[in-house]
């Protein structure tokens, strides 16, 4: 009987703090400008994609790799991180992060 009605007043007291939560957003601040990513086929999809959890300086700031390279890293967001990405979606990522990230020439 104590624990049910702890319980139903602690419900009671958290209702409140729900509700105000319920209606508010965060905006993150923009990217700074060293971390705008190369504008080519791809950037839109990546931009949205990737940015869901993280800036896009995480992205520029990676050692440049291969397609295999970028292949790890995305699928260590999708196995490890569970990114919201679908496989077609994952694969025009890493076409993406490979050509505008590439190995440097």
């Amino acid at each position: 009987m104590k624990r049910t009605f702890i319980a139903l007043a602690l419900g009671i007291i958290a209702l409140p703090a729900l509700a105000a939560a319920e209606g508010k957003t965060i905006e993150q601040p923009p990217d700074h400008p060293y971390a705008a990513l190369e504008e080519r086929p791809g950037v839109q999809l990546t931009r949205n994609s990737c940015g869901i959890c993280h800036s896009t300086d995480y992205i520029v700031t990676q050692p440049r790799g291969d397609a295999k390279q970028w292949e790890g890293v995305v699928t260590k967001m999708l196995k490890v991180y569970g990114a919201p990405i679908s496989e077609a979606d994952a694969k025009a990522i890493v076409e993406y992060l490979s050509a505008a990230y590439g190995p440097p020439r």
